[in-house]
């Protein structure tokens, strides 16, 4: 990731194809490139604010490719696809509208930003007809400005009210964040910084690299076995030395290890308040079975970028609406976008794939989620050998508690176990495992975890 105050780059490098495809690389001025996607999917008819609105979109999401190193990080040599399935629309030598052009040469020095982040905003948009997504409607800005909002106000009814735009930006040559100079032992600096944090975030999925006891900025005996173990996992050079092939590859790996992180905060949020389903649910309805519906079709956006990602609000507004359309479109329901008990089981079964296939080292340091289904007595599986090392956690710890043994059965020792934990945590004593226990135990071996961590 780019580090220090974006400033707007003097070109932009743009592969011609999906990024995997041969096509070729082609570098030109960053104002031509915006003035081609925007004369690409926009119409030079529309209202002045409209276009404005959609061409500071367009010019975010562009620096936001840049800033974050999208596709460099992950060893591509262009800054971003000109397809619209991936990025933004560009078609090589078309013809720029002087309309568009005009307003382009006098904003391109601009860009949308969150309160609090000097990065330079991912404005997801689309047409909002054929395509629809979590972001900007370029057909609905029309009606806006039509109805007297500003390019500001526009914005901000998109994306929110945290949301402002950076003016008058420099323009300069932009580095790649590799400054060109191995990182080993006895560096300091800020790079060494940025290369301990994220080692450190990585660990937490990769146990098998050492943790580094210090906090500063140099490039100590624990950096150097961290980076060393990390090497020899990624199949890098196991030399200590973060060269330029390491630090792109830890990027890399630390987005995507963020990117979880962020994913698992979430699913757990949404285990403690999970709602069942009880009548149909559409547009305008409120309340608990709406943030599940939002949790779960966010949830599946990690993995499908045919559907949204959704605040979690409990209303059910045309966002949800649409990302629940496209779901069903998927999925061979009726896109009408109401939430039946059908469509509520297949969301809850797509979820639960999710959730059982993410690897187990995903959650180190913490609870899995209930995985979907109730576990009784004879189920053989993954998830049983999970329960059971929980329970055996459990058992090394509070006296009550019952040990058993992890095998992947359920017997019926892990029965009786399952028994004295309902029990102490006031649930009917069964001996079977739905969610509420599973959350009951979740939280017993999650607070175990916590005070060992200490």
């Amino acid at each position: 990731m780019q580090t220090g105050y974006p400033i707007i780059p003097e070109t932009i490098t743009i592969h011609l194809g999906n990024p995997n495809d041969d096509g070729k690389n082609i570098t030109i001025p960053f104002n031509g490139y915006v003035k081609n996607v925007a004369s690409s999917e926009l119409y030079p008819t529309w209202p002045e604010n409209a276009l404005r609105a959609n061409i500071y979109a367009q010019i975010s999401f562009a620096l936001n490719r840049i800033y974050t190193e999208h596709y460099r990080s992950q060893g591509y040599n262009f800054d971003i696809t000109n397809k619209a399935t991936y990025d933004q629309n560009f078609m090589d030598d078309r013809v720029i509208f002087d309309s568009i052009g005009t307003i382009v040469d006098d904003i391109f020095d601009s860009y949308i930003v969150q309160k609090g982040s000097p990065t330079p905003f991912l404005a997801q948009h689309c047409n909002g007809i054929t395509s629809v997504c979590n972001g900007l409607s370029q057909w609905g800005t029309l009606a806006l400005a039509q109805n007297g909002y500003s390019p500001h106000d526009i914005l901000r009814y998109y994306y929110g009210d945290e949301i402002s735009i950076e003016t008058d930006v420099p323009v300069g040559s932009i580095k790649e964040s590799y400054l060109g100079t191995p990182q080993k032992m006895g560096s300091q600096g800020y790079s060494v910084k940025t290369i301990k944090n994220e080692l450190e975030l990585v660990r937490k999925n990769y146990p098998a690299i050492p943790g580094i006891k210090s906090e500063n900025d140099i490039f100590d005996v624990d950096t150097l076995n961290a980076v060393i173990a990390f090497q020899k996992i990624f199949n890098l050079v196991p030399d200590g030395i973060v060269d330029k092939g390491t630090w792109y590859k830890l990027q890399s790996i630390y987005d995507s290890t963020k990117n979880l992180e962020d994913l698992i905060a979430d699913i757990q949020l949404y285990e403690k308040s999970r709602a069942h389903y009880t009548d149909p649910l559409k547009l305008g309805d409120q309340g608990d079975s709406v943030k599940t519906v939002q949790h779960l079709l966010s949830t599946l956006a990690y993995f499908d970028p045919d559907i949204s990602v959704l605040t979690v609000d409990g209303v059910f507004g045309p966002k949800t609406e649409a990302a629940m359309m496209a779901f069903q479109r998927k999925y061979g329901f009726t896109p009408d976008g109401t939430v039946t008990q059908s469509t509520w089981r297949a969301l809850n079964e797509n979820y639960a794939n999710i959730i059982n296939n993410l690897p187990f080292e995903t959650f180190a340091g913490k609870a899995m989620p209930y995985p979907g289904y109730v576990l009784s007595l004879g189920l053989r599986n993954r998830d049983v050998e999970t329960l059971q090392m929980y329970l055996s956690a459990i058992a090394a710890y509070y006296p009550w508690a019952r040990d058993v043994e992890v095998s992947g059965y359920f017997d019926n020792q892990t029965y009786e176990a399952i028994q004295v934990i309902q029990k102490q945590t006031d649930i009917k004593e069964t001996g079977i495992v739905g969610d509420a226990t599973w959350l009951a135990i979740s939280n017993l071996y999650n607070k175990i975890i916590t005070q060992e961590r200490v």
